[in-house]
């Protein structure tokens, strides 16, 4: 297993001899996909006279330090400040693409990415904010894990993003008088991570690779055993975790039985989700008739992000006022998000620019197995955005077998096993960058709206490394390395 740890060593440390690299087709489709996989040759051989240095790094990493240590040692500061620091260290890397490296692609590339991000999941934010669901029941550790199930699956049909906001709030009532840091810990790893593996619709990096050209019942063909396994064990876990928990979860005396039922306040929302949801698919890169906005050959998606944020704010204006007040609602966790990814886009974009080019050059090619994919992509979704990076991963995994990703074509046969290993190597990088979002409170969107809200409420939730440590380590890991041997190393299903 040594040789996936020195991929992961190299791809996240060791990069800063390759930022230079600029004299192979193979860089030239890394430079590509660092900024969004642009279209055009054109874009790619100007990009690749304007590498970042290893050197530039450095803001990402001050801000993953500062998310990982602000909560614990300075928490008055950094909720006071967080949207001044991530937007000052953005704003450094981004001055610093355009007037010292003279590369306009990557930062434009990086704001589109980050519109059509947080146009999604504020749409589903604000829209699920105004559905309150009452589960009427006893909160018993089964009770809890049905809940988590079905989250899991639903998350496939409006997202994570839609899943997280619409249950976390009813579960968290439910478990009102023995809610535990771990039940909000078990509902990220479940409803806001791994549940979305099955459909483009499930997660981001999953709908990214649907617009490359992966067909779009290819992840539920190929990734439900996967998925069933690891939701299947997550939850035998839970449920003895929850069993130990010695909190009453029975009805007080003085208050009515539970009448075991579930009631739905808001329903009307249902039909904004319906429309958000329904608007990923308006892409110009797929539909010819949406309207784009044109930038050097390529086509910048808006029709869908204004319908977004349009349904959001008539869903919240229109909303059932019970549903909003019974919800607590408040526009903090989508806040906390907007800030604090302005700052992982804006200054994730060396980090990504290294990582593509040391993966396609000869010494990154030569280490491309689905079993380095595995790795490689996983362990840098949990702390890199996951989206980017799966793109970064197929796009290395393409060019390592002379495939481009601008090419559907050869997305499409890369999909349906045209080149060596192919279906193996797609499935490797789909399922790690889903299941390693999980990973860290940044390795995917939810995870942050959901710590958010917990702690609104009152929950004392783990700090960064407390939520590594604590959990994803001795739960996540051994349950990845699980999925590994058993999918992938030995080839068992």
């Amino acid at each position: 297993m040594y040789k996936y740890l020195v991929l992961f060593v190299l791809l996240s440390f060791g990069l800063k001899g390759y930022a230079g690299i600029e004299s192979t087709n193979k860089e030239s489709t890394a430079v590509t996909s660092v900024a969004s996989t642009a279209d055009t040759t054109e874009i790619a051989s100007d990009d690749a006279h304007h590498h970042a240095p290893g050197w530039s790094v450095i803001p990402f990493a001050l801000l993953l330090i500062m998310i990982a240590t602000g909560p614990l040692f300075y928490e008055h500061f950094w909720h006071k400040n967080y949207p001044i620091v991530a937007c000052v260290l953005a704003s450094l890397v981004v001055l610093y693409y355009l007037f010292g490296l003279h590369n306009v692609h990557a930062p434009i590339h990086a704001l589109a990415e980050y519109v059509q991000f947080i146009a999604l999941l504020s749409g589903l934010f604000i829209a699920s904010g105004g559905i309150m669901i009452e589960v009427d029941k006893e909160a018993k550790p089964m009770t809890n894990v049905i809940i988590l199930l079905i989250g899991a699956l639903i998350a496939n049909i409006i997202g994570t993003t839609g899943a997280s906001m619409l249950l976390i709030r009813p579960f968290i009532r439910l478990n009102k008088d023995r809610i535990k840091p771990y039940h909000i810990i078990f509902f990220i790893f479940m409803v806001s991570n791994i549940g979305g593996s099955l459909t483009p619709i499930g997660d981001p990096p999953l709908f990214l690779g649907f617009l490359k050209g992966v067909p779009f019942f290819w992840t539920l063909e190929h990734n439900i055993i996967p998925w069933l396994f690891a939701c299947l064990a997550l939850a035998v876990i839970f449920y003895f975790k929850d069993k130990r928990n010695k909190s009453n979860y029975s009805f007080d005396s003085d208050e009515a039985p539970p009448a075991n039922k579930v009631t739905f306040v808001g329903t009307k929302n249902f039909g904004w989700l319906a429309v958000i949801v329904g608007a990923v698919f308006l892409d110009p890169n797929v539909l010819d008739w949406v309207p784009a906005i044109h930038y050097d050959g390529q086509k910048f998606s808006f029709l869908r992000e204004i319908i977004m944020l349009t349904c959001g704010f008539l869903s919240y204006k229109l909303a059932d006022q019970k549903a909003i007040q019974g919800n607590e609602f408040n526009f903090e966790p989508i806040r906390e998000v907007a800030f604090i990814f302005i700052g992982i886009f804006g200054t994730m974009m060396p980090a990504l620019e290294l990582v593509g080019n040391f993966a396609q050059s000869d010494a990154g090619a030569a280490m491309i197995t689905h079993n380095t994919l595995y790795w490689g992509t996983g362990l840098l979704s949990g702390f890199l955005d996951n989206a980017p990076t799966y793109i970064n991963f197929l796009t290395a995994a393409l060019a390592s077998q002379g495939g481009s990703i601008s090419t559907i074509s050869d997305v499409v046969g890369f999909s349906n096993g045209e080149f060596v290993n192919s279906i193996l190597s797609l499935k490797a990088i789909s399922i790690a960058a889903v299941f390693f979002g999980s990973m860290t409170y940044i390795g995917n969107g939810p995870n942050f709206m959901v710590k958010s809200i917990a702690e609104q409420v009152g929950i004392k939730m783990p700090s960064f490394f407390g939520y590594i440590i604590r959990f994803s380590i001795p739960i996540l890991l051994p349950l990845f390395v699980l999925v590994w041997l058993i999918f992938f190393y030995w080839g068992i299903l």
